[in-house]
């Protein structure tokens, strides 16, 4: 049955909808970079890389707050990598980094005084050049 004005038209143009799936949080439109799904049995909330397909009972986040995502107490986050996004740098590949520029940017002359008396604490040193060590084969 038609209605006095005309057939019934959506409410949305089709035109204006995107293609891209956007944050599940209130009054965020931004892109969703990732999928929340709770496991209510073992109260866990699994936070994964974007899921092939919108599923009803998971939450699309986008980048921002998958980053603050926090879990109900007593519940715990599981924290999915995404294998094909390049891994972050752990705490210890910072400290690493900014050990290796230290040594580098020292001067020839303490390096080497340094290097000396490293030789007697490390029996595995054979020479330095630089900042990098020459070290004995495990085997010999």
């Amino acid at each position: 049955m038609e209605s006095r004005r005309g057939p019934l038209k959506s409410a949305v143009p089709s035109n204006i909808v995107s293609p891209v799936r956007r944050c599940s949080r209130t009054a965020c439109g931004r892109p969703a970079v990732a999928t929340l799904t709770y496991v209510y049995a073992d109260s866990t909330a699994v936070l994964g890389p974007l899921a092939t397909y919108a599923e009803p009972h998971c939450y699309d986040l986008c980048a921002e707050h998958s980053e603050r995502l926090t879990a109900p107490r007593g519940w715990e986050v599981v924290r999915l990598l995404d294998s094909s996004a390049p891994a972050r740098p752990s705490g210890d590949d910072l400290e690493a980094l900014a050990n290796a520029v230290r040594e580098a940017a020292r001067p020839q002359e303490r390096a080497a005084g340094a290097g000396g008396g490293r030789r007697s604490a490390d029996p595995m040193e054979v020479a330095r050049r630089g900042h990098l060590r020459v070290l004995r084969s495990p085997d010999n």
